[in-house]
């Protein structure tokens, strides 16, 4: 099939189509940066092809060398085969207009985090230069420490995770952005390590899903770091450390703010006297709570 295209299909166009039709023939996930199967075609053809992300229409009818025929149709027959995510195919995931170098020792960079960010947590952070120490729980490839540091120029930034591989990741992102004086790496589980540490601004996006949803995953989320998704039983063990130790480590008016998935109804049963409050994202507001120290489980 790949050797009857490369000899039939010319153009960025004609592969682009080609490219679609064989992603829902093969019924393939997208849920690691595209929304579709011709997001997710346009992505790593323009990618493979070092084109601008963002300028499809320019060379959509442009016509293609035989080498960079043969580039194109590898990177779509591997994402066929193999079904890993395209982030990992190509090494790159973005958040907004941040890109990050990602492999699987990972989970693909998606957190709705990283948009109350952009607005610097507006307007529950009235002053973002008075964020002065921050901790990233669970930072895995360090996106949102590097989002927190552009956020809030005046913080130090503890970025944490129990993967040393993860933190691998971490640490050259962080070099690519210099940002080594103000995020500091460090190996924890959750607050294990942490002792003694105060901050203004925690923030945290932790393995979150439950068992019966770990067995029903796709594909694509195998090839990610179980250890970086699952979070017992109900998807909650994670949170659970979280709110009941966070207090110990945000000073008198810290913020928590934790992603916790599909997890709303199941949290708030667990914690029915805790007053979340449930931030407003693109994908409403079931998937991100913050909470001030004093609001914290005693």
């Amino acid at each position: 099939m790949f050797t009857q295209a490369k000899a039939q299909l010319h153009t960025i166009r004609d592969l682009l189509r080609f490219a679609v039709s064989q992603f829902n023939k093969a019924k393939l996930f997208f849920g690691h940066g595209s929304a579709t199967a011709y997001d997710e075609a346009a992505y790593l053809i323009l990618n493979t092809l070092h084109l601008p992300l963002d300028q499809l229409a320019p060379f959509i009818d442009a016509h293609l060398t035989s080498e960079e025929q043969t580039q194109v149709l590898n990177i779509i027959e591997r994402r066929i085969t193999e079904k890993r995510p395209a982030a990992y195919l190509t090494n790159e995931a973005w958040l907004g207009d941040f890109s990050f170098y990602v492999d699987e020792r990972v989970i693909v960079p998606r957190s709705f985090i990283a948009e109350l960010l952009q607005t610097q947590l507006t307007p529950w952070v009235a002053e973002p230069d008075d964020i002065h120490s921050a901790l990233d729980l669970c930072t895995g490839s360090g996106c949102l420490a590097i989002l927190m540091a552009h956020a809030f120029e005046n913080a130090t930034i503890d970025a944490v995770d129990i993967s040393t591989d993860a933190l691998a990741i971490a640490r050259r992102n962080v070099t690519d952005y210099m940002l080594q004086e103000r995020i500091h790496l460090l190996q924890s589980d959750l607050f294990t390590e942490l002792s003694g540490r105060r901050y203004d601004l925690i923030i945290s996006n932790p393995p979150y899903v439950n068992a019966e949803s770990m067995n029903r995953l796709p594909e694509e989320y195998r090839h990610e770091p179980r250890n970086a998704l699952e979070s017992g039983e109900d998807g909650l063990d994670a949170t659970r450390v979280i709110l009941k130790e966070a207090a110990n480590y945000l000073n008198e008016e810290g913020l928590l703010i934790v992603e916790i998935g599909h997890n709303r109804d199941r949290l708030e049963r667990a914690f029915p006297q805790t007053p979340f409050t449930w931030l407003e994202i693109s994908a409403g507001d079931a998937f991100v709570f913050l909470l001030s120290r004093s609001q914290l489980p005693k």
